[in-house]
């Protein structure tokens, strides 16, 4: 038997899962021609799915049809294959199912092979994940940091920004990481080298940046609203925003309002730009090798936020969304 996560309607906000996904059983199938079976040690929990339970037609990809399997990340071994490029065994890592099981055709799943000899195997979702190449693409390809230049980070405690704050501190940036709550705060200063950390829940955002001599040269956002509003006003002339996420309108069915410091990008000259990780995929063995040196190096590392049972993934993902975690969130099976 299989246990999975099945999508019955779509969530209302952020606290509307338990109605709207319930934990089913079925028999485990044969596999078809092509297909690999994974037995999953470890699920993600990552934001972005948020919106692929929305409705909405108009995101980077169509959403979940309902009474289907929720899809995610997983980690974990080949225990069945009918694809002799993952033998059974193989540690791997790729887009299935919040299943015990996950079936999966490796090239739509984006399948590969991880390395099972690194200590802790879940940096496989944290400093040698796609968290980690998503952050990488944004701050050195799409921002283009520089070595002096201020460097700002929204969701800085995240999985994806507290990966970002690092890889800029390795490329020489003075980083500003934008959190919720003092201890986050805390551990942006003396974990991730922050040379600022704004606390959004305590503190005027905007009035912190604009202490920044010159400006803030280069934004890496996952949140958008109002933390991008406080931002636009303080961005030096001539400044670059790359933008990943926009978590804090995923759980809304309608599209978010424009920024209302929008005029800025004109005023100041900017450069704003969308990105996805898929964009970089062609290009992410070439990632992998810089973050592996920095990881094996200790300048790189995610904290893991784990949580035990594929029967608690509910509240996991919404400690995630709500602010409640810090690093990645990852469940345990």
């Amino acid at each position: 038997m299989n246990r999975f996560w099945r999508l019955d309607r779509h969530p209302v906000g952020n606290d509307a899962f338990v109605e709207s996904l319930s934990l089913c059983s079925e028999e485990i199938a044969p596999l078809a021609e092509g297909e690999v079976r994974i037995a999953a040690q470890w699920l993600s929990m990552d934001a972005g799915t948020r919106m692929w339970m929305s409705p909405r037609t108009d995101g980077y990809q169509p959403p979940l049809p309902l009474g289907s399997k929720m899809t995610g990340l997983v980690l974990g071994r080949v225990s069945e294959s009918r694809d002799p490029a993952f033998p059974v065994g193989t540690m791997v890592r790729g887009f299935g199912q919040w299943a015990e099981q996950s079936v999966v055709t490796p090239a739509l799943a984006a399948l590969e092979a991880v390395d099972d000899s690194i200590a802790d195997p879940r940096q496989h979702f944290g400093a040698l994940g796609l968290n980690a190449s998503t952050a990488y693409a944004g701050v050195a390809e799409v921002l283009g940091v520089r070595a002096g230049e201020w460097l700002a980070v929204s969701a800085a405690a995240g999985a994806t920004g507290s990966l970002a704050c690092q890889i800029g501190r390795n490329l020489g940036a003075r980083v500003i990481g934008i959190a919720g709550g003092p201890a986050k705060c805390a551990y942006l200063r003396e974990a991730l080298g922050a040379e600022i950390a704004i606390d959004y829940r305590s503190q005027d955002v905007a009035a912190e940046l604009a202490r920044v001599p010159g400006g803030v040269h280069a934004f890496f956002d996952n949140v958008g609203g109002a933390i991008l509003d406080a931002v636009l006003p303080n961005m030096a002339h001539y400044g670059r925003i790359a933008i990943c996420g926009l978590i804090s309108a995923y759980a809304s069915d309608m599209p978010m309002a424009g920024p209302r410091h929008f005029d800025q990008i004109l005023m100041r000259r900017l450069r704003v730009e969308g990105f996805f990780i898929p964009d970089f995929l062609d290009r992410a063995s070439s990632f992998l090798s810089r973050l592996r040196a920095w990881h094996d190096g200790g300048t790189l590392a995610l904290h893991i936020d784990e949580t035990v049972g594929i029967e608690n993934v509910l509240t996991a993902y919404r400690r995630m969304l709500t602010g409640g975690s810090l690093g990645k969130v990852v469940v345990r099976l």
